[in-house]
C-alpha cells in the first residue's frame, strides 16, 4: 500500500502546520476544480479550514498527480488526516476508472448474485467494499459516498436506477451492510446514502425537485428501513427530495422537520450528517440561501462539490465552525476508522472477479 509514501510528502510541510484542533474546522465538505490546487484554492482552505474534501473526474489523472493532490489538500488546512471523499461505486458511477483502477460492477449486478445465491451475494458485496479501499487508500483516501441504501419503485428515474442493490428494503439492507462492512475492514468510512430515501424520484434531483406522495406508512415500511437498520453507521448523505407527508414546503435536505422527526427521530440516525451537493438544481435560491438552509435544517456538514469558487465562498460565510453536537458528531466519525484488516488483496481480486467473469 502506498499510503506511506503520502505520508512522506505531508512530513515535508512547515512544522507545528497540523495540530490545530478540530474545533477549529467549519462545517462543510469542498471540492476543487482541477488536478492540482490552485494558489487561490490553496489560500481559501486555510483560510476556512473545510472539515473534509471531495473528489472527482475532474481531479483525476494519474497516480501521483492524485497522491500529491490529496496530500496539497491535507496540507492546505494543517490536518494530516482530513476526510477525502470520493463517489466510488462501480458501474456509472466510479470516479477512478481503468487503468488507474479496474471497472467494477454496478449495485445491480452485485444484487442479482445476491438473488441467486445469498450467500455468495453478501461475499461480493464484502469484496466491492474491501478492494475499494485497497483502491482508494493508496492515494489517500478515506472515505467512499457508498452504500447507496435507496428502494427505486416501478417506474422510478435512473438517477438511482441500476445503482441500487434491488427493489426490497431487506435486500437493499443486507447488501449495503456487507459493502459498508468491507470498506471499514479497509480502513475507511461509508457514507450512506441518500438518507431518508431517494428510490421513489420520478426526475433527477440533479436538474429538478422530486416530490414525494407516498403516505408516512409506506415511507417507514420501505424506504426508511434500510437507514434504519443502520443507523449506527458514522456518516450519511441527505436526500434533495420532498416528502409530502413530512414536510410539503421543504426538501429533506434543508427540512429541519425531517431532520429532526425522521432522520433523528425515526430512523434514530446520531451520525454525522452532510448533504448531498448543496449546486444541485432541486434546492433553490443563491449559494448562501441553500448554504443556510442546510444549515438551519440541522445538518451537520454542508457538501460543496464544484470548485467554484464565488461559490464556495458563499458556503464558507454561512457555515459554523465545528462545535456543541457537530463537532461531537465529527469526532465520533473520525474515531470510527479501523487499521486495515490483513487481506491479501490479490486472493480476494481473484475470488470477486472469478464472480463476475472479469479480466
Amino acid at each position: 500500500m502506498d499510503a506511506p509514501a503520502n505520508a512522506l510528502r505531508l512530513r515535508g510541510s512547515t512544522a507545528g502546520h497540523y495540530d490545530r484542533r478540530m474545533s477549529e474546522s467549519k462545517a462543510f465538505i469542498s471540492g476543487c476544480k482541477g488536478l492540482s490546487l490552485t494558489a487561490e484554492e490553496r489560500s481559501f482552505f486555510a483560510g476556512e479550514r473545510p472539515w473534509g474534501f471531495i473528489l472527482f473526474g475532474r481531479n483525476i489523472g494519474e497516480k501521483e498527480q492524485i497522491c500529491d493532490l490529496v496530500a496539497a489538500l491535507h496540507d492546505s488546512v494543517g490536518n494530516p488526516k482530513a476526510p477525502v471523499l470520493i463517489d466510488q461505486e462501480g458501474g456509472r458511477v466510479q470516479r477512478i476508472r481503468p487503468p488507474l483502477v479496474q471497472q467494477y460492477p454496478s449495485g445491480a449486478a452485485i444484487g442479482e448474485i445476491y438473488r441467486r445465491d445469498v450467500e455468495m451475494g453478501l461475499r461480493a458485496a464484502w469484496l466491492l467494499g474491501r478492494l475499494h479501499a485497497f483502491d482508494l487508500m493508496r492515494f489517500g483516501i478515506t472515505v467512499d459516498c457508498l452504500p447507496v441504501l435507496d428502494v427505486p419503485v416501478p417506474g422510478s428515474h435512473d438517477v438511482i436506477g441500476n445503482r441500487a442493490y434491488g427493489h426490497d428494503p431487506a435486500t437493499v439492507t443486507a447488501i449495503g451492510r456487507a459493502v459498508s462492512e468491507g470498506l471499514k475492514a479497509g480502513g475507511m468510512l461509508p457514507v450512506m446514502k441518500h438518507m431518508p430515501g431517494h428510490g421513489r424520484t420520478f426526475v433527477d434531483s440533479h436538474h429538478n425537485l422530486p416530490v414525494v406522495d407516498a403516505s408516512l406508512d409506506e415511507l417507514k415500511r420501505v424506504d426508511f428501513q434500510p437507514f434504519a437498520a443502520m443507523k449506527d453507521e458514522a456518516m450519511a448523505m441527505s436526500a434533495h427530495m420532498v416528502f409530502t407527508a413530512i414536510d410539503p414546503d421543504n426538501p429533506a435536505t434543508t427540512s429541519s422537520k425531517v431532520v429532526r422527526e425522521i432522520i433523528r427521530g425515526y430512523i434514530g440516525f446520531d451520525g454525522l450528517l452532510m448533504s448531498d451537493d448543496v449546486s444541485m438544481n432541486a434546492l433553490a435560491g443563491d449559494m448562501t440561501t441553500r448554504a443556510r438552509g442546510i444549515v438551519d435544517a440541522g445538518l451537520d456538514l454542508v457538501l460543496h462539490c464544484h470548485g467554484i469558487m464565488e461559490e464556495m465562498k458563499a458556503v464558507a460565510d454561512v457555515v459554523p465552525v465545528l462545535s456543541g453536537d457537530l463537532l461531537r458528531r465529527a469526532k465520533a466519525a473520525e474515531a470510527a476508522f479501523r487499521q486495515p484488516d490483513g487481506s491479501d488483496e490479490d486472493i480476494l481480486r481473484a475470488e470477486f472477479n472469478a464472480m463476475f467473469s472479469l479480466a
